[in-house]
């Protein structure tokens, strides 16, 4: 798994101490970047967080790319619905030898990682001959209907391949770039950054809290898992591990 971040919005703790300047004071636009020290932004930005006053936090964007996740993985990402996402189209892209994703527990077993690498070549093996069947179906109907070579065979390719990766895994690896504010950062850490989240969905979250910290690390000092500052919202569904979890995201 790889996470990088891209882009985001510049001096993103000061775009966010300016937007709560002009909530909480009568300041004009002209005033609202005077005398912002970075001791007063951080004097901001801690009551923000303390107050549960978010909304100034979304003023600022962050833009990430990701790679060697799998499709599974992504199926939760996109489920953070505020947010914008790009991911690699397995429609237009064809793919002539599929990476994908081992889960650790498959990955540790041999017998399991055997049967589990088998079953990912027979998909690709699979793959390759829908395509090659429908490829020729298709380029067969487009010269009878008066295209040319090249214009039959890249329609064709198309075609076969929008229908040929049905028959790809969830595991297949994907690649997506996608953007989110600030307060929805918050929120996806909360929830995914949580000990009971999905594996890898779990890793990606934590690695992207390493980058946003980087950049805004008064933003996110105290961002993670919900039991970083308070109990364990799942109850009996508690991993039980509180103190090793706060331990971990205090040295990422």
């Amino acid at each position: 798994m790889k996470v990088k971040l891209l882009e985001y919005t510049p001096n993103p703790e000061k775009v966010v101490s300016m937007a709560a300047k002009l909530c909480y004071s009568p300041v004009g636009v002209d005033e609202i970047e005077k005398n912002l020290t970075p001791e007063k932004i951080e004097k901001f930005l801690n009551m923000l967080i303390n107050m549960g006053h978010e909304s100034p936090i979304e003023h600022v964007n962050f833009t990430f790319a990701v790679e060697g996740i799998s499709r599974s993985c992504s199926h939760q990402i996109v489920r953070h619905r505020i947010a914008s996402f790009s991911q690699q189209s397995q429609r237009y892209v064809k793919l002539g030898s599929f990476e994908y994703i081992i889960p650790p527990e498959i990955e540790n077993e041999p017998k399991a990682k055997e049967i589990f690498i088998k079953s990912m070549e027979n998909d690709q093996k699979s793959y390759d001959e829908l395509v090659d069947i429908l490829f020729k179906k298709h380029y067969d109907t487009f010269i009878k209907e008066g295209k040319n070579e090249k214009e039959a065979r890249m329609l064709s390719e198309k075609k076969a391949i929008e229908d040929a990766r049905y028959v790809f895994p969830n595991a297949c690896e994907t690649k997506m770039v996608f953007t989110m504010n600030a307060r929805s950062l918050f929120n996806f850490f909360k929830h995914r950054c949580c000990q009971r989240a999905q594996w890898e969905i779990r890793e990606l979250a934590t690695q992207m809290l390493k980058e946003v910290r980087k950049v805004a690390p008064i933003i996110f000092k105290n961002i993670g898992p919900s039991c970083l500052l308070g109990p364990c919202p799942e109850g009996k569904m508690s991993c039980g591990k509180i103190n090793e979890v706060r331990k971990k995201f205090e040295n990422i």
